[in-house]
């Protein structure tokens, strides 16, 4: 028998703001431990919340996005557990009026694994549909030694979104361009950085396993707190194969939570599966509802960026990058801003594209901090362009510029590298060419046209590889 995965996903992504989501303490990372808190966040006898209207504009834009319903009314309620890593006992979250419904991400053939990318044509533009977006409050964060534990309050409290998918994936890899595709669209709204590194986006992964063609869901297991993009995906594999073993077997699975050991590739049982009444939910009575048609809806709007896919269509059918270009380049906004910096003074977009991927992005750099001028690389596809150097002679300023980031031009003059465009030179060593090649002049004659790159070759070693090919080419043809 064939089975299949059935998988939906919750993301949890911190929101970019100055400060944490009911205080005014800092929402900054890598604060030494326990310094950004107070009584508000540390949940102390008296503090009360106030809400961070930020946060919230935030949320709605990334609802806006990711085409989901904007509610008009939302409101804030406890989520009722004890933990260490939140001291109130309870956490401040949104349950049954959350601020976005429904919604969905497209899936892009280019945000699938390299590897994958080929068979995954076949998913290209499939929809994973959203449940909701809410907003809610991080927790602290749990550090575990030898013989003791310790936690650092300075996360407790940061605005956190929940972006709650249907169970509509079927494959790791489905997860994977999910995952990939969502933090790119909120990169670009600029409304989190989604630093899977630095914890500010983690995943929680609903799967179960039925026989294909069943429309009825199987029992899941859920894995928490997921930390890098291939590590869902790695899970995903390993927790599929281990179901589909236990109920080919005739085993039954266990509704559990269960974690995934990146170092053994294995998941192991943490507990069995809380229902959501165990929490006990209740509107928050410190916080009132919110209204997000009197302003913050509107102002969301305002801030709405081009998404990815709009760029990825507007690099193609107004610059005339191939479509393979303008996907590299659309899926990372920082690239994407600088190269749209390179294009804006020159009509040689594809040239640039081609610079910046093929040659700049294999050095592996932080785009988000380039420190080449983005004129050089526009300067450099002009040099070619207007006949200055051929496309040899720009890898090797373009590997001059990448160290020492110099403009294109000096770096021409500095080697030498102008090419000899002069006539009556080019002329004369043509001629030369014709003279000292006889056999190829006669193949060429005969109807041999490839015989020509022959006398071009003499030309070019003759003039030290800084001849122009295209006058080259003209005044032999001319010539012959």
């Amino acid at each position: 028998m064939q089975y299949e995965a059935v998988i939906g996903l919750e993301v949890h992504a911190q929101v970019k703001t100055n400060t944490k989501m009911f205080c005014g303490c800092k929402n900054e990372y890598g604060g030494e431990q326990n310094t950004h808190v107070c009584p508000v966040c540390l949940g102390l006898p008296g503090a009360l919340p106030t809400p961070n209207v930020e946060a919230i504009r935030q949320t709605i834009l990334t609802g806006l996005m990711l085409d989901c319903r904007i509610a008009e009314v939302c409101k804030f309620d406890r989520k009722n557990y004890f933990y260490p890593d939140q001291s109130k006992n309870y956490q401040i979250t949104q349950f049954d009026m959350p601020l976005c419904i429904g919604g969905g991400v497209v899936l892009d053939k280019y945000a699938f694994p390299k590897e994958v990318q080929k068979e995954a044509y076949a998913a290209e533009g499939k929809k994973i549909r959203l449940n909701r977006i809410h907003l809610e409050e991080d927790v602290a964060k749990s550090f575990h030694f030898d013989s003791e534990s310790g936690i650092d309050f300075n996360r407790c409290g940061t605005p956190l979104m929940e972006i709650v998918s249907e169970a509509d994936m079927r494959t790791p890899e489905e997860a994977f361009a999910y995952l990939t595709t969502l933090k790119r669209i909120l990169n670009y709204g600029n409304v989190s950085d989604a630093d899977m590194e630095k914890g500010q986006m983690r995943c929680d992964v609903n799967i179960s396993v039925r026989p294909v063609g069943q429309e009825k869901f199987g029992t899941k297991c859920e894995l928490k707190n997921l930390n890098t993009i291939s590590g869902a995906r790695r899970a995903l594999a390993y927790e599929i194969q281990r179901q589909i073993e236990v109920v080919s077997k005739g085993g039954t699975i266990t509704q559990e939570t269960r974690r995934w050991d990146d170092a053994t590739g294995q998941t192991y049982v943490m507990r069995s599966k809380e229902n959501a009444h165990d929490y006990r939910y209740f509107p928050d009575p410190d916080l009132l509802p919110v209204r997000t048609d009197k302003g913050l809806k509107i102002e969301a709007e305002a801030k709405m960026p081009e998404l990815p896919h709009k760029k990825k269509d507007r690099y193609i059918n107004e610059l005339q990058l191939s479509e393979y270009q303008a996907e590299v380049l659309a899926a990372d906004k920082a690239l994407a801003d600088y190269f749209e910096l390179a294009v804006s003074g020159t009509k040689h977009g594809p040239a640039i594209a081609n610079y910046l991927i093929n040659e700049f992005l294999a050095t592996e750099p932080d785009t988000a901090n380039i420190l080449i001028p983005a004129k050089h690389f526009a300067q450099l596809a002009d040099l070619v362009a207007n006949g200055k150097i051929n496309s040899k002679q720009a890898k090797e300023v373009l590997v001059d510029m990448l160290s020492s980031h110099e403009e294109p031009v000096k770096i021409v003059e500095k080697k030498g590298l102008a090419q000899v465009t002069d006539l009556g030179a080019l002329e004369t060593f043509c001629d030369e060419a014709i003279a000292a090649n006889p056999k190829s002049v006669a193949d060429y004659k005969s109807g041999k046209l490839g015989a020509i790159n022959a006398l071009k070759g003499f030309v070019m070693k003759k003039t030290k590889g800084q001849a122009n090919p295209a006058l080259i080419d003209e005044i032999l043809q001319k010539k012959l």
